[in-house]
């Protein structure tokens, strides 16, 4: 069995379609196509099926998706790791972060650190869920909670202040609170469904009832950006809110919340070179900047 079959198989699966599978493989659609009939043919089953909106995965094909995954992180891996010789500060790096961080937070992070490192490639992936360290789908990972698997090594670096934000204009127009029990009648930007992030909320802010939540979303980037169009409060890292100049801080004597930060990565990388010098340039700056609110 070919892994470029398999590896079709999982662009068509991930996009939809020959033609985009083809451009994220960056070969010809009919490759593609062979590619799929030869993995068929090697399975004897039938993977997806035409419909109006493209291909459709057969209930086989559903089955072979995670194994697909798997062997193409392992395959990613096997790049990274060969792509510099171990003892060099070269070659790539995958991170994992949420969205917040990866937009507000990390950016200026890395600057001094490519300008340290010019030959490290830093692959970043962006997302709310947590990279399964263990699976090797990421090198290092930034996490606001502390990990529970043993074969991962943790290193809390920061507990960054959480603080209540509006913009001038919608305090101008609302009113801006004087205690705790006028924060029920304002209006407030929240989580919708991460259930992590509903407890927290209900943790910081129980007399505030979910139905004055006007902008409810899981991306926090999507929050600080409804705070900063005036749309209502929200619960804002407080280095990034106290940066804006357009935003202000509701109740600053008022204790929300901190999120502990950790960097983790697996028992396997913590003396390879270049993931060892990310990971101590990252702790530096995550404990600068738990130290800035």
């Amino acid at each position: 069995m070919d892994w470029n079959d398999q590896r079709a198989f999982l662009a068509v699966i991930e996009t939809g379609s020959l033609s985009a599978a083809a451009r994220r493989l960056d070969v010809a659609q009919a490759t593609v196509r062979s590619r799929i009939e030869s993995l068929e043919a090697v399975l004897d089953t039938v993977l997806f099926t035409r419909s109006v909106n493209g291909l459709v995965p057969t209930d086989r094909a559903l089955t072979l998706i995670e194994p697909a995954r798997a062997m193409a992180n392992a395959s990613a891996v096997f790049v990274r790791t060969a792509s510099a010789d171990s003892s060099q500060m070269a070659g790539v790096v995958r991170i994992s972060v949420s969205e917040f961080v990866g937009v507000e937070v990390l950016p200026a992070m890395l600057k001094p650190l490519r300008r340290l490192h010019p030959k490290l490639v830093l692959e970043i992936d962006l997302s709310n869920a947590s990279a399964a360290i263990l699976d090797r789908e990421a090198d290092i990972a930034v996490r606001m909670h502390q990990p529970q698997q043993g074969s991962l090594i943790a290193r809390k670096v920061a507990s960054v202040k959480l603080g209540l934000y509006a913009h001038h204009a919608y305090l101008q127009i609302h009113g801006e609170p004087t205690d705790v029990t006028e924060l029920a009648g304002h209006d407030w930007i929240g989580p919708d469904r991460a259930s992590r992030d509903l407890a927290l909320a209900a943790k910081m802010l129980p007399d505030v009832s979910r139905q004055r939540c006007v902008i409810s979303t899981d991306s926090h980037p999507m929050q600080l950006a409804a705070a900063r169009a005036g749309l209502g409060i929200a619960a804002i890292q407080c280095v990034s809110g106290d940066a804006d100049s357009e935003l202000r801080r509701v109740l600053p004597d008022l204790s929300i919340a901190t999120l502990d930060t950790w960097i983790v990565t697996h028992a396997n990388l913590r003396n390879v070179p270049k993931v060892r010098v990310v990971i101590d340039h990252l702790a530096g700056c995550f404990r600068r900047y738990g130290e800035m609110a």
